[in-house]
């Protein structure tokens, strides 16, 4: 295929990402996150100060904010409690700034999301012209459709969140990294510092780069040294390169947050610093950071320990989340496993499935028979192969061993290294007979043609159930779980219902012309903003018998999750308060997201309630 032809099809699928992404938001209400990240970013560029959301670094939030520097007249309300005196107040400040304030809110939705959808096409590129650099055209053009087509990366990277854009950060800076290693220019050094700063700028979990740059950077060491003096040899001046690429991000990091904290009042940062910290283990680290935050030139990176060490908290206290029809605040080790199985498509699971067992194939001897030899003779022909392994060898680790189990979103960040990879071995299974030498061409070209067929059907079966969930891609599950319409069973948070789906509510009450309606919503939408006087509030552990008789009840997947599954051992906060639910039809699912019940007798409510 030629250069022409291929460069025309990817330039077709970027665009086609970009306008399903942008037409899918239109009616999408504000996400959990969202209602932080949005208001954080826009006052990091207009107030110049970082008080809230330090959870997370900045830049990702920053892109999102710029669109609205362009709307007229919104309102920033800097005199509000939320902003004046609490401690990182987030919620109340994002429902007063976004619902309260008389500012544009779903014109400030759509153009904030706007930069994270470019985000998404920005990675897909890179997708695309690092496989078509490494592979041809063939698998490039593979990668960027099962990028394209990826119902996870099409959910999330609409949402001004932080995920797509930390997978964006690590797969282009190890892109560079391992340009500067091929390269060791002065150019290349820069680029790969720069690519890396900007990777910590978007999430704080990619502090994994650290470990992965490293280990990479040995094993180059050792396929390209033929003793151990020579490893030493280059391996000083590498290991230099490595410190520096270090130190031109971190130079960028505290530029950024020098700007983000030009006009934090210092004892404010002090003050919000040292409660925020009250409860981190290590009292040394905590108390040097507090230490830290008044001080002009160490403020920036106050701020920046600040949020890593929140990461660190949460990370090991968990989030009380439903999964497999229980509940927990510590997490499972077979969450993410599971939520990545029935959350990517069957097809691609497929794939994954044939290029293992084609790898497997291509094993002609024990592993274990010369295995340094085959090791470097190895690493010499697939070097970039190795390094992403080696992330996502760290990344899947890391993840499998943390308590926060709140969506397969968390795991993005593998995402674009998976894809390539497996579509590299697609290709080479395709292209390989799998037959004797001695086999007749008729069965080789047979076989090839079988093969072929198989593929074109596991794209097209891809492809179709993508578009099929179209626009609610945060919904997807495939077969596996039975579809989008029985993910709650399995998950629910991130992975199917974060509020995503408020405005088609209101749509279908107005439609049915119901007059009022009970709503427990969990997500970053104002109920009342959107239903006005048609909404009536209602919270779990209410009790039933204050509906009146004919009721409208909408209970957001999340809730009525939480409020059915059985208590983890130890879990210790109020459970089974939606159960009652199990004597009803749901009359309506809006988006697989949110429940709607008519409460048409209390007789159905069980006694004990």
């Amino acid at each position: 295929m030629s250069n022409r032809k291929t460069n025309i099809i990817a330039i077709c699928l970027l665009v086609f990402l970009f306008i399903i992404a942008v037409f899918s938001i239109k009616d999408d209400s504000l996400t959990m996150d969202e209602l932080a990240h949005l208001p954080a970013g826009y006052s990091y560029l207009t107030q110049k100060d970082m008080r809230l959301n330090p959870e997370h670094p900045p830049l990702m939030k920053d892109l999102s904010a710029i669109p609205l520097l362009f709307i007229k007249n919104i309102k920033f309300p800097s005199e509000i409690k939320s902003w004046k005196e609490d401690i990182n107040g987030q919620w109340d400040f994002g429902f007063d700034f976004l619902y309260k304030s008389g500012n544009p809110v779903d014109k400030m939705i759509f153009w904030a999301r706007i930069p994270m959808i470019l985000i998404l096409i920005l990675l897909g590129f890179y997708v695309f012209r690092w496989a078509k650099e490494l592979f041809g055209n063939k698998i490039a053009l593979l990668s960027l459709f099962l990028f394209s087509f990826s119902p996870t990366l099409l959910a999330h990277g609409r949402l001004v969140t932080t995920d797509v854009g930390a997978a964006a950060g690590v797969f282009i800076a190890t892109y560079y990294f391992l340009r500067f290693l091929k390269n060791s220019s002065k150019k290349n050094l820069i680029l790969a510092g720069i690519f890396f700063g900007l990777a910590e700028l978007a999430k704080f979990s990619l502090i994994l780069l650290f470990p992965s740059f490293a280990i990479t950077l040995f094993f180059w060491l050792i396929s390209k040294s033929s003793d151990l003096k020579t490893f030493l040899k280059i391996g000083s001046r590498y290991l230099l390169s490595l410190i520096f690429i270090f130190i031109i991000g971190y130079v960028l990091i505290w530029g950024v947050y020098q700007y983000h904290t030009w006009n934090y009042p210092p004892e404010k940062q002090v003050r919000d610093t040292q409660f925020i910290l009250s409860s981190f283990g290590n009292k040394t680290l905590a108390n040097t950071v507090v230490w830290m935050a008044d001080k002009p030139i160490l403020r920036p990176a106050a701020q920046y320990l600040l949020g890593f060490f929140m990461v660190l908290q949460r990370a090991s206290g968990g989030n009380t989340t439903y999964f497999l029809g229980e509940i927990s605040a510590a997490g499972w080790k077979t969450y993410f496993p599971v939520v990545y199985i029935i959350k990517e498509p069957l097809s691609f699971h497929i794939l994954l499935i044939i290029a293992l067992l084609y790898l497997a194939w291509l094993v002609k001897k024990p592993f274990w028979h010369k295995p340094v030899q085959r090791t470097r003779l190895w690493l010499t022909s697939h070097f970039s192969e190795f390094a992403m392994l080696v992330f996502i060898v760290i990344y899947w680790a890391t993840s499998l061993k943390s308590n926060l189990n709140i969506g397969v979103r968390h795991l993005l960040p593998v995402f674009p290294f998976t894809i390539l990879l497996v579509s590299n071995i697609t290709i080479s299974w395709l292209k390989s007979p799998l037959l004797k030498p001695s086999s007749t061409s008729f069965i080789k070209v047979g076989l090839g043609k079988i093969k072929k067929a198989f593929l074109a059907l596991l794209l097209i079966w891809q492809a179709t159930n993508v578009i099929a969930v179209y626009p609610s891609f945060l919904s997807y599950f495939n077969e596996l779980a039975g579809g989008p319409e029985n993910g709650y069973i399995y998950t629910v948070d991130s992975n199917l219902d974060w509020g995503q789906d408020l405005k088609r509510l209101t749509k279908w009450v107005e439609e049915q012309k119901i007059d009022k309606i009970y709503i427990d919503y969990f997500g970053g939408g104002d109920a009342k903003y959107y239903l006005k006087e048609k909404f009536a509030p209602w919270w779990d552990t209410r009790d039933p018998k204050e509906l009146p008789k004919a009721s409208y009840l909408a209970v957001s997947a999340t809730f009525l999750q939480g409020g059915r599954g059985e208590p983890t051992p130890g879990f210790n906060q109020p459970t089974g308060y939606y159960r009652w639910l199990d004597n009803y039809e749901p009359i309506a699912k809006i988006g697989n997201s949110i429940f709607v019940y008519y409460i048409f007798s209390q007789k159905q409510i069980p006694p004990d309630f």
